[in-house]
């Protein structure tokens, strides 16, 4: 086999990989519906995320409100996101987050957008070092 389709077969054979990779990393995920509707975590948790505004250029604010299965406000989990282009993962991936908790309780979290297109947050709720839930919300911009 001469030597540049024996690199081309490699780059197919790596891309495959990669792709098949990304797909198992997505299930782990659970598609949110729109913003502002309510989204289960177990039994023991529900929540609503909204954004501070319709997401353009610029910095956008995520908003999270976490609820206990008793329908008060709860803020005692850890959430962190990270967001990213799934059309260009990794070019302008924001890596992991801590979400900040405000005064009223509301956990905040600035994304960084840098172009139009489909943007990606990934969400993972913790309680202490136990994963609760992992979650993941698309956009576009």
């Amino acid at each position: 086999m001469n030597s540049p389709l024996k690199w081309l077969m490699i780059a197919l054979v790596l891309f495959v990989l990669a792709a098949s990779l990304f797909a198992q990393e997505t299930e782990d995920y659970e598609l949110l519906p729109g913003a502002g509707k309510t989204c289960k975590i177990g039994d023991d948790y529900t929540f609503v995320y909204e954004f501070d505004k319709t997401p353009k250029m610029g910095t956008a604010i995520l908003k999270i409100e976490l609820f206990g299965a008793d329908g008060e406000k709860a803020t005692d989990l850890e959430i962190q996101g990270s967001s990213d282009m799934p059309s260009m993962r990794g070019a302008h991936a924001g890596g992991d987050v801590s979400f900040k908790l405000n005064r009223k309780g509301v956990y905040l979290l600035p994304l960084n957008i840098v172009m139009p297109g489909e943007w990606e947050v990934r969400l993972v709720f913790r309680r202490g070092e136990t994963v609760l839930h992992r979650a993941r919300l698309l956009f576009n911009v």
